[in-house]
């Protein structure tokens, strides 16, 4: 790769029915041997509702991983520490567990 091709900048549209986003309060994770599926889920039981589902190749999933526990790592620094709950403090009650 030639040093041009490394200064190389994407430009990347948002469309208006994308900028809003969806809100998830729950993830429901699955793989293949060839993708990951992340579904983001909305509510709790009995109406949660997948509002959006991302579908990513492993080396992609892999550097979403990274790239949330940078981002995590900057917010904690910037923020304080996000305390992590269990799952009995997280899902409303007769909710299961994912």
């Amino acid at each position: 790769m030639s040093g041009d091709d490394a200064t190389k900048q994407m430009q990347v549209q948002l469309p208006p029915e994308v900028q809003r986003g969806v809100y998830a309060n729950q993830f429901i994770v699955s793989h293949t041997r060839e993708e990951f599926v992340v579904d983001c889920v909305f509510g709790s039981a009995p109406a949660a509702v997948v509002n959006a589902r991302i579908i990513v190749s492993p080396h992609n999933a892999r550097q979403l991983m990274h790239t949330l526990a940078e981002n995590i790592r900057h917010y904690e620094a910037r923020f304080g520490h996000i305390a992590e709950h269990t799952p009995e403090e997280q899902a409303p009650e007769n909710t299961p567990l994912m």
